[in-house]
């Protein structure tokens, strides 16, 4: 038996190793092993097991660092000295089966090296191995014998549990942890006396000795740690104002011991989370939860919890249960990767393997409608079944709402994933999901590879977000891969939207996704009252550009006045967009990327949002010298100036990018507005999803046209999704909410389907003009990027390139011209683009490989395949 063995690089092919005897029963698919590689050692993954070390083609190794050539990465030929592993780390293999099968498959799509999904799948600090679990010392009473003895007993260690869990300040959560040795023992006792067994012997009697005498300070400390059950050592010694010196006295003394424990970083620590119940439910949700748990296959027998008193509700059920069982359908995107060169894969040995994959259900929602609600519910029902659910939301701005949502109703069983957690955090969080101990999931797109096994429900909330789609290698989707996930399981994928993308909404139309509606806010709340203010005719009246038109400054008036609370939206961050001569026209540019300078006002400097670099503006013109530079357009930082010289009373609080740079204050700034502490929020597209503020009845959209001519065909879908979003903000409480919109452009369809939330409107003209036009989600589209340091040198290579994907003539494939990209210069490479179109990814891919196996790329040359590309910038 021989293993083929991905390594923790990019190499672009399998290496095979013999496996010791020793190893063969740890020795798994998935398991992360140390191997002899060269004169050195190096850690990878075993990827398959097989018989024999077959030849393949081993020339056949990537034209470019991020394309392998074949969807099977090739094995070196069989050597007469075949290496053997050298040893398997941990007991557990650390990709599941089912979640290395998914990283074949996103390596075969998506046109990246099977290393870097590899990578993908497990966060950073569990794949280093440099993050550790974290001890510390935790002290104990020794308790005292009736016979003058002393021992720990049960009650000794419950009582220390408990004042475990103070002092980590994670509650419950450390306790049940910590309690779990002495609840084993006592379930032990307990099933041998209802078996008729005698309970074990009682440990010999230990000889009598007696306690050295103790000093009255030394007694007071003993009978303080007594009194509070014992506890860390740090913590005891500020609590009691002692040494640690002390301490190691009584240990010596043996009237208490010191031990190393784990303590879990926890990410909820020292939050006030407040548990809930379930909500009745209305009977569109509650048909849309009937749906869920026909998908998830276990929809015989379920009562939607919080609606006993409705009889309307379970008829609503009750049918909609006996209809909305799926049939068995192909799976669910457009492309199914090949297996021919791929080994089998052990399978996850689960029930749920028995099960055909039901069909995604896309819970198409109007904002306000109750969509979490169901999430919860659905969730409960899977945990009932003793399966588990990860819940996808696509920023961390919306993490720390959604996971007091979701601890609240599931507490301990919660595990947070996200990039702003710190390494141990991440660790730590990561272990509890593999071993179980957590059921539920919640976190950004990276979220999808958590360890859940018995997986029952995969979640995207806000399916439409450009957000989901990586941005580097491996260039995934989220959503498309948690849609492979559920299919490879299998499990139940819902998708939640108030404005879906237009992909999804293909696939409703195609029979692929099935589909349930919520067409009303919860408890029938009045949707927001929308107004178009065309800042055309306020900037002639006023004879220059206003930012804020008097309509919006009256209404933001208002609300003062009542105690109500307000949104802005602006997606634009920084002061001033650009910094312009009026003189001879010169803008202050960065060197290193073909993009305007932002100026921010709080540090006074100029900023490139590219790369990253900034500079002290000038005095004059670096051109004309001329004195009189000029701030032109506004950002957020812009926006909270006026706000505040037109309303000094007012408490302002601003989200964007600059304002949550530090660790939680995601958390702070939502914190502040959720409590009432801030009248006025100031954000970007942060603010304009999911969050749920009942007190906020205006949002105020500053410059609605700000996405809206961007070089993109996919403009007026981005442009019409953020503005229903953020309408979507207010009037979610009792009184009703008002929603007004700044534009240049007030007739666009876009501007005039988000007025009322028409996504049915929009996607009825939308929809033919991609058709026509031969755009997704009609096609595939993939986006080939070059670049290089020297831009002669990336234009022949991206002409060259594109000449020899048309010249393979290949049917049904479209191949444009190589052309400067709309950010033709980033961190001093520039930058060329083709754009491959088809019917099917296959057809992309395998023209791309075929091209790039006649040649290599010259060398300061990179390429970037972006498959299904969600930008074009």
């Amino acid at each position: 038996m021989f293993a083929r063995v991905a390594m923790d690089a990019d190499l672009g092919r399998l290496f095979d190793y013999a496996i010791p005897e020793t190893l063969r029963d740890r020795a798994l698919p998935g398991a992360r092993v140390t191997v002899p590689f060269g004169h050195r050692t190096a850690t990878g993954y075993i990827v398959e097991l097989a018989e024999t070390t077959a030849p393949r083609d081993a020339a056949a190794a990537s034209a470019a660092p991020e394309l392998p050539l074949l969807p099977g990465l090739p094995a070196p030929p069989p050597t007469a000295g075949l290496k053997s592993i050298i040893s398997v780390d941990g007991e557990q293999t650390f990709i599941l089966p089912s979640l290395l099968k998914l990283a074949r498959w996103i390596a075969d799509y998506y046109c990246a090296p099977l290393e870097r999904c590899l990578q993908a799948v497990l966060p950073a600090p569990v794949r280093s191995g440099r993050t550790q679990q974290k001890e510390q010392l935790f002290v104990e009473a020794v308790e005292e014998t009736g016979d003058g003895g002393q021992e720990t007993g049960d009650r000794g260690q419950e009582t220390g549990d408990r004042r475990q869990g103070v002092a980590v300040g994670s509650g419950s959560r450390q306790l049940e942890q910590a309690r779990a040795p002495t609840l084993s023992r006592a379930l032990s006792v307990t099933l041998s006396e209802a078996e008729g067994e005698a309970p074990p012997p009682a440990s010999p009697p230990t000889t009598n000795h007696q306690p050295p005498t103790l000093t009255p300070r030394q007694q007071e400390l003993l009978d303080n740690i007594r009194r509070v059950g014992g506890g860390w050592l740090q913590s005891l010694c500020t609590e009691f104002s002692c040494a640690p010196e002390t301490l190691r006295r009584l240990e010596a003394a043996g009237r208490i011991t010191i031990t190393p424990r784990a303590i879990r970083r926890d990410p909820l620590a020292n939050r006030h989370i407040l548990p809930t119940r379930p909500l009745a439910l209305n009977p569109e949700q509650a048909a849309a939860l009937a749906a869920i748990v026909a998908a998830s296959g276990e929809g015989t027998g379920f009562r939607v919890q919080g609606s006993g008193e409705s009889p309307t509700l379970s008829r609503a059920l009750s049918v909609t249960l006996s209809e909305a069982a799926p049939p068995a359908s192909p799976p669910t995107i457009n492309h199914q990767p090949s297996t021919a060169n791929h080994q089998p894969l052990t399978t996850h040995h689960s029930p749920l393997t028995t099960h055909q994959p039901p069909r995604p259900l896309l819970l198409y929602g109007v904002t306000g409608s109750g969509k979490t609600e169901v999430y919860l519910q659905a969730i409960a029902h899977v945990l009932e079944q003793g399966r588990g659910a990860i819940v996808l939301v696509p920023e961390i701005a919306l993490t720390p709402q959604t996971v007091q949502r979701f601890a609240g109703r599931f507490g301990d069983r919660i595990a947070v994933l996200h990039s702003a957690l710190g390494d141990g955090e991440r660790y730590d969080e990561w272990q509890r999901i593999r071993r179980g101990e957590a059921r539920v999931v919640v976190g950004p797109r990276s979220a999808v590879f958590a360890p859940v096994e018995r997986l029952g429900l995969i979640v995207v909330d806000e399916e439409h977000e450009p957000s989901y789609k990586q941005d580097e290698a491996p260039r995934y989707h989220a959503r498309d891969v948690a849609v492979m996930r559920g299919h490879f399981e299998p499990c139940a994928v819902l998708l939640g939207s108030a404005t879906p993308s237009l992909e999804s909404w293909r696939n409703v139309q195609r029979g692929k996704y099935a589909t349930t509606r919520l067409t009303h806010r919860a408890d029938h709340a009045a949707m927001p009252m929308v107004q178009v203010v065309d800042m055309r005719r306020e900037q002639a009246r006023s004879g220059h550009v206003q930012v804020f038109s008097k309509t919006l400054l009256d209404a933001i008036g208002e609300r003062l006045k009542r105690g109500e609370q307000t949104m802005l939206f602006l997606n634009r961050r920084g002061y001033s967009t650009s910094l312009v001569c009026p003189a001879c026209g010169f803008v202050a540019t960065c060197k290193a990327c073909d993009i305007a300078f932002t100026y921010h006002r709080a540090d006074d400097c100029l900023r490139c949002h590219i790369c990253g670099a900034w500079e002290r503006p000038a005095a004059d013109c670096p051109a004309c010298h001329d004195p009189k530079f000029r701030y032109a357009g506004f950002g957020t930082q812009r926006l909270e100036q006026i706000i505040a010289r037109c309303f000094p009373a007012a408490r302002l609080g601003r989200m964007d990018a600059d304002s949550t740079s530090r660790k939680l204050s995601h958390d702070d700034i939502l914190g502040a507005f959720r409590t009432g502490r801030t009248d006025i929020l100031i954000g970007t597209q942060m603010i304009a999803k999911g969050l749920h503020f009942p007190n906020v009845t205006l949002v105020g959209i500053v410059l609605a046209d700000s996405s809206l001519h961007l070089p993109d065909f996919r403009a007026g879908e981005r442009t019409f999704q953020l503005l229903a979003q953020v309408a979507g903000r207010t009037g979610r409480g009792a009184t009703p909410g008002e929603v007004i919109i700044q534009t240049y452009t007030p007739g666009h369809p876009a501007v005039t389907a988000a007025c009322t939330e028409d996504f049915e409107a929009f996607a009825a003209g939308e929809l033919p003009i991609r058709e026509k036009l031969g755009y997704p989600p009609y096609i595939h589209l993939a986006c080939l990027t070059l670049r290089g340091a020297e831009e002669s040198h990336v234009a022949f290579t991206a002409e060259a390139l594109a000449r020899r994907l048309g010249e393979l003539n290949i049917r049904g494939l479209l191949v444009s011209e190589a052309v400067p990209a709309a950010l033709a210069k980033m961190r001093n490479h520039y930058r060329y683009q083709i754009i491959l179109r088809a019917s099917a990814t296959r057809t992309i891919t395998s023209a791309l490989r075929r091209a790039l196996r006649a040649a290599r790329l010259p060398e300061g040359v990179w390429l970037a395949v972006d498959i299904d590309a969600v930008s074009l910038m």
